[in-house]
C-alpha cells in the first residue's frame, strides 16, 4: 500500500467514526475520556520508554535543549496529560447547544445548533502533550481526529495514540475515532493536506514554517494557528512597578511559548524612569535585549535592533525593545510587525487603553495584565487546540466550541413557501 493509499484509508475510517461520534451522548464521551486518562497513568511506563527513544534521537541530532525539554516526558507530565483529559470530560458538551433561535412570522421555529466539524486533522511539532490534548478535545466535541506529529516525537506519539485509541474503543467510542498518521517525512503530511472531501479541516500547530506550509499547500480548509510575536506597551500613564512585573512575567516565565512577549515598547516620557529598571531586571534574567538607539543609550550591553528582530518570534531569552512617542505610534509598530496574536498595554488612562484596543488587530488584547494569559485553560475554556490568529470561524484560544460548526434547524407544522 502506498503512502497515499494509507492516508486515504485512515481518512475514510475516520469519516466512518465521525458519523458515530456526532450523535454520541455526552455521558459516553466523558466516560471514554476518563478511561483514556486512567489508561495513560496505568501504562505510563510504556509512554516514558518510548519517549526516551525520542529524546535520545533528538540529542544525537543536535536539537537545542529548550526544544528537548518540550519533547521530554516524565511521570509528572504524563499525570498532567491525564488530568487534562479529565478536565475536558468535566466541561460542558458544545454539541447540541442552541446558538440562537426565533419563531418566524409564519410559525416556523428556527434554531442554530452546534454540530461537530467531522474529521479534524492536526499537524504539529515536537510536543507529545499536544497528542493527548488534541485527542481529548476532538472526542469531546464529537470529532474524529487524525494526528500527524513531528518525526522527533514519533515513538512517544505512537505509544500515546495506541493507549488512547484502545481505551477509547473499549469504553464505547467508534473504532478509529483517534488515529495517528504514520510517516517520518513530508509525504504522509502532503497526502493529509490533499484529502479534501475526507478531512473536514486541518489545524497546524508549530513554527512559522510549518504553519505557512500547511496554509499554502493544503486543499483541505485550514484553521490557522499563528506564531506569537507578542508586544507589551508601557504607556506614559503607566504604573511602572506594574509595568516591570508584567514585562518580566511576559518575557521570562516561559519564553519558549507563543504567548510570551517578544517586543517591549516604552513611551518616551517614562523611558528615563522605566528603562534602567527593566534593562537591569532583564539582564539579571539573562535576557538579551535588541534595542533601538534610545534604548541603547541606557545600557552598553544592548544589541542594535534590526527589522528581523522586530518581526521575530524568538521563543528564547531575547527581547526587542523600542521607544515610541505615543500610543498611536505603538499601535502602528504592532500593526507593521506583529503576528496578530496578543498585545498588552500597561496604563492608568482609559482613553489610551481604548485607543490601544481599537487599534491592535490581534486575537487578544491585554490591559494591565500579562500576555501569558492568552491560553484556553487560563481563560476558563479548559485545554485548547491552539491559538487562532485568523479571522474566520475561530480567533484566539480554540476550545470546544471552536471545534464545532452549526446547523440550522427549522421546525414547522406544514408551512409552505408562497
Amino acid at each position: 500500500m502506498t503512502t497515499a493509499d494509507e492516508v486515504t484509508d485512515l481518512a475514510r475510517r475516520s469519516r466512518t467514526a465521525a458519523i458515530g461520534l456526532a450523535s454520541m451522548p455526552r455521558a459516553r464521551k466523558d466516560a471514554a475520556l476518563v478511561s483514556m486518562a486512567d489508561a495513560l497513568v496505568a501504562r505510563s511506563a510504556e509512554v516514558l520508554t518510548a519517549n526516551l527513544e525520542d529524546v535520545a534521537r533528538a540529542r544525537e541530532a543536535g536539537m537545542a535543549e529548550a526544544m528537548v525539554d518540550r519533547l521530554a516526558l516524565d511521570d509528572k507530565r504524563v499525570v498532567a496529560m491525564a488530568e487534562g483529559l479529565r478536565q475536558v470530560a468535566a466541561l460542558p458538551d458544545p454539541v447540541g447547544e442552541v446558538v440562537r433561535g426565533s419563531t418566524l412570522p409564519n410559525g416556523v421555529q428556527l434554531r442554530q445548533v452546534r454540530v461537530p466539524l467531522g474529521v479534524v486533522g492536526i499537524i504539529y511539532e515536537a510536543r507529545p502533550n499536544v497528542t493527548v490534548d488534541a485527542a481529548g478535545l476532538c472526542v469531546k466535541s464529537g470529532n474524529a481526529v487524525l494526528l500527524r506529529g513531528s518525526s522527533s516525537a514519533r515513538s512517544s506519539n505512537a505509544a500515546l495514540v495506541a493507549i488512547l485509541a484502545a481505551a477509547g474503543t473499549a469504553a464505547g467510542l467508534p473504532p478509529d475515532s483517534v488515529q495517528l498518521v504514520p510517516g517520518v517525512d513530508h509525504e504522509s503530511t502532503k497526502h493529509l493536506m490533499r484529502a479534501r472531501g475526507l478531512v473536514d479541516v486541518l489545524i497546524p500547530r508549530g513554527g512559522a514554517g510549518l504553519i505557512r506550509s500547511v496554509v499554502e499547500e493544503s486543499t483541505v480548509p485550514v484553521i490557522e494557528t499563528g506564531v506569537g510575536n507578542c508586544h507589551v506597551y508601557v504607556d506614559s500613564d503607566a504604573d511602572l512597578d506594574m509595568a516591570l512585573s508584567i514585562t518580566m512575567n511576559a518575557k521570562v516565565q516561559r519564553p519558549s511559548v507563543c504567548n510570551a512577549a517578544e517586543t517591549l515598547l516604552v513611551h518616551r516620557s517614562v523611558a528615563g524612569d522605566f528603562l534602567p529598571r527593566v534593562l537591569a531586571s532583564l539582564r539579571a534574567a539573562d535576557v538579551t535585549v535588541h534595542g533601538d538607539a534610545a534604548v541603547a543609550s541606557y545600557d552598553d550591553a544592548v544589541v542594535p535592533v534590526t527589522d528581523d528582530d522586530w518581526a521575530a518570534e524568538y521563543n528564547s531569552l531575547d527581547l526587542a525593545v523600542g521607544v515610541v512617542d505615543s500610543v498611536d505610534e505603538a499601535v502602528a509598530h504592532i500593526r507593521r510587525w506583529g503576528s496578530g496574536h496578543t498585545e498588552a498595554i500597561v496604563t492608568r488612562s482609559l482613553p489610551a487603553s481604548q485607543a490601544f484596543i481599537a487599534g491592535c488587530d490581534s486575537a487578544a488584547v491585554m490591559v494591565n495584565c500579562s500576555t501569558r494569559f492568552t491560553d484556553g485553560e487560563q481563560f476558563g475554556f479548559g485545554a485548547e487546540i491552539g491559538i487562532s490568529t485568523q479571522k474566520l470561524h475561530a480567533r484566539g484560544p480554540m476550545g470546544l466550541p471552536e471545534l464545532t460548526s452549526t446547523t440550522w434547524v427549522a421546525t414547522g407544522t406544514g408551512q409552505i413557501r408562497t
